[in-house]
């Protein structure tokens, strides 16, 4: 078990950690990235992604990903296996803990520890993933343009996916547990004003169907007679929820009833000085790989500006 200062740290590797640590190590900040247990974030189990600016002809979710390490790389960030499992921002400088043991302080931390889709928990719900069911309407929804789709959930992200998905697919199915929804008035009544999206109320899923092409049904249930139907669809998208992968600052950081890191509007700023959230961890609203790398820029700039006061307030001196 080492012990080690850094001067920056980045938790997690999705766009917004690697854009933090590619703006911090061109700052000269010399900053560690540490993957997390899923190194690239959701895009790893995303295939095509098509509305990243630079890419014209789209790109795979893992390939991009890789990309955005070797730049990282290419800047001097030291990148490096391993998840944070505990911290310690009572004091400063702040110090974590690696799954290896290891104790690292650091003058600065950027979170970007993103959030994790949440799923019925199917095996056939996770054996057509990428294959026709996603958790990502706006990210996905344009690959089943012209086709007829179906969306698990009651809130207002249920409610969103629907009404885009409306645009694009002549049938959106919106399959409901019980028998109203939790979203917002105003998002329900756009549903309802939405004709081409019919609700399956008292309905749950019993099995994605498909075939080696992907999705080419589902069979829902209705909980209350035990009616099972099944419906020709290509694309079936969850819209239950995301979890922030937060669980490791709670007690330290300032966040909503869901887990979301809250900043200081306009900046990455948390509640304590010297640690700063970006990417998904923080943002239930968007959720887009563009906005996650905005705020990987966002952190490292906010932590550069901290460091420089910080070593103004001791020296007297900027570096």
């Amino acid at each position: 078990m080492a012990e080690e200062h850094v001067k920056v740290l980045v938790i997690g590797s999705g766009p917004a950690g690697y854009t933090a640590a590619i703006y911090a190590s061109r700052a000269g900040l010399n900053p560690v990235l540490y993957t997390g247990g899923e190194p690239g974030g959701q895009l790893t189990t995303t295939n095509d992604v098509e509305n990243y600016p630079g890419y014209p002809e789209g790109i795979n979710g893992p390939q991009m990903m890789v990309d955005f390490q070797k730049q990282a790389e290419r800047f001097g960030t030291d990148i490096r296996y391993g998840m944070i499992t505990k911290v310690d921002f009572s004091g400063y400088p702040h110090k974590v803990w690696v799954d290896n043991g290891d104790e690292i302080t650091a003058d600065a931390v950027i979170i970007s520890t993103g959030a994790s889709a949440k799923y019925l928990g199917l095996p056939s719900e996770q054996a057509f993933a990428n294959k026709g069911v996603s958790a990502c309407a706006v990210c996905d929804g344009f690959f089943y343009k012209g086709t007829d789709v179906a969306v698990v959930g009651a809130g207002d992200t249920a409610a969103e996916e629907a009404t885009y998905l409306a645009n694009l697919c002549p049938k959106v199915y919106m399959i409901v547990r019980r028998d109203e929804m939790r979203a917002s008035k105003i998002m329900q009544q756009r549903v309802m004003n939405t004709p081409n999206i019919e609700i399956l109320w008292n309905t749950e899923t019993d099995e994605v169907l498909g075939d080696d092409s992907g999705v080419t049904g589902v069979r829902v249930v209705n909980n209350q007679r035990g009616e099972k139907k099944e419906l020709d669809i290509k694309g079936f998208f969850v819209a239950i929820g995301h979890k922030p992968n937060t669980d490791i600052f709670k007690g330290w950081l300032d966040m909503d009833e869901t887990g979301y890191l809250k900043v200081k509007p306009g900046t990455s700023h948390t509640n304590v000085e010297g640690v700063f959230a970006t990417g998904d961890a923080a943002d239930k609203v968007y959720r887009q790989a563009v906005t996650a790398a905005g705020t990987g820029c966002m952190g490292a700039l906010d932590a550069e500006r901290f460091l420089v006061e910080k070593e103004f307030e001791a020296t007297g001196e900027i570096a």
